[in-house]
């Protein structure tokens, strides 16, 4: 059977605007946890220009059924014209955890 779990992949430009996200998608119970990882590596195209820059990586544990709404609240307060959003399936998990997720999503 699948699993209803996904890691969802945003770049950030700062650390500032990575916790800004993180504490939005937490507080709305859109995500259980947001792991921030300052100061990766970027190089890709855009525009024709090869860009290298330092930025900030969310990693964003949730249900598959929240992502639209992640979609939709990076998009609109995320300052880049396109933020990468990038969702992966979370096969396995320990079981606790897996279910730690799912009350944090829960409406109390």
């Amino acid at each position: 059977m699948p699993s209803s779990f996904q890691l969802i992949l945003c770049t950030c430009p700062d650390k500032a605007t990575a916790k800004k996200l993180a504490h939005l998608l937490v507080s709305k119970k859109l995500a259980a946890c947001v792991n921030i990882i300052a100061g990766i590596s970027s190089v890709y195209s855009w525009e024709d220009e090869i860009e290298s820059v330092t930025e900030c990586l969310l990693m964003i544990k949730t249900s598959q059924d929240n992502y639209a709404a992640i979609e939709t609240a990076l998009f609109k307060h995320h300052p880049y014209e396109l933020p990468e959003i990038i969702a992966l399936p979370i096969e396995r998990g320990l079981p606790e955890y897996l279910d730690w997720i799912t009350s944090c999503l829960s409406s109390k």
